[in-house]
């Protein structure tokens, strides 16, 4: 089961479902049954320990005229034993079947959602924000990642910088990143709403600022909006990405690419190279080391904003 991280909310970003607790898509609402399905049959041993651990102290503590049997050479008893060993061991085999099931339902390389053909994304972690890109609508966005309803989102996840954790609690699960390497993850929300999405893992001053909006709209609010980004999106060519992927927050870079036409916590961009996320995959598989000057996430590659 994904780890499920806690960490600060930033008071800019105030959405409707930020947990899976309130889950918004089916993958998350079985992530929140198998929860609740593995506390209950977990309680069937931790009760009884809580329960009969004060009973026994009272009923066998050192008093006169107790009732309590005293059996000193006593030492075994056949059915204690295949209670207190045949119920955990049960416990554990059912949690196992359940376990597999709900990994194997999960797991986006094995299980669809849908008959419909998933739309991909290509997620870029950088310090200190998210990078979302369409190669298929040829456009990539920054602090909100616009989904539609119904439809299943195949994310293909790395990173330009440090490892990562990605997480849209409310649709999926939390699911690490890393530089030259991929990861997917499926999400798939259920109506129209906002989500909280973040960056779980600590990575320096910008942290608790790594976060998005992840905006599942009707079909016709998705192709809106994807109009809207072409329309007012910047070109994402080299020397943008580099200002993006300098260790710079998500204020610092809004202030450094943002226009009047974009979102006040936003930035949209036409997608210039469509090969632009294997070309930051493939960065790191050169067999060699890179320079200072060509690693994101290092003051060569572009000097940190003050904090």
């Amino acid at each position: 089961m994904a780890a499920i991280a806690i960490v600060a909310m930033s008071a800019q970003v105030v959405v409707a479902g930020d947990s899976f607790m309130d889950p918004q898509g089916p993958i998350a609402a079985i992530q929140k049954t198998h929860l609740f399905r593995a506390t209950l049959l977990i309680l069937i041993a931790v009760v009884p320990v809580l329960v009969l651990v004060p009973l026994i102290a009272l009923r066998y503590r050192r008093r006169k005229g107790t009732h309590a049997s005293y059996r000193p050479k006593w030492d075994f008893s056949a059915k204690l034993e295949f209670v207190m060993w045949g119920v955990p061991v049960l416990i554990v085999a059912i949690l196992s079947f359940y376990l597999w099931k709900a990994t194997y339902r999960l797991d986006p390389y094995t299980a669809p959602f849908g008959d419909t053909p998933a739309m991909k994304v290509q997620v870029v972690g950088l310090d200190w924000k998210w990078l979302f890109i369409y190669p298929d609508l040829g456009i990539a966005s920054v602090g909100e990642l616009g989904i539609p309803v119904k439809q299943q989102v195949a994310l293909t996840l790395t990173t330009d910088t440090v490892m990562q954790s990605f997480m849209i609690p409310a649709l999926a699960g939390q699911i690490y990143a890393m530089p030259g390497m991929t990861t997917k993850l499926h999400i798939v929300a259920d109506a129209p709403e906002t989500m909280l999405g973040e960056n779980t893992q600590y990575n320096g001053r910008g942290f608790t600022k790594q976060k998005f909006e992840a905006k599942a709209m009707s079909p016709e609010e998705f192709d809106a909006w994807v109009s809207d980004v072409r329309a007012n999106g910047i070109p994402l060519d080299q020397p943008t990405y580099r200002t993006l992927a300098m260790r710079t927050d998500r204020d610092e870079v809004q202030a450094a690419l943002g226009t009047s036409q974009m979102p006040d916590d936003a930035l949209y961009f036409t997608l210039e190279d469509s090969a632009l996320f294997h070309t930051i995959l493939h960065r790191y598989h050169g067999g060699k080391p890179l320079s200072a000057d060509q690693q994101p996430g290092t003051t060569g590659y572009g000097q940190e904003g003050v904090q």
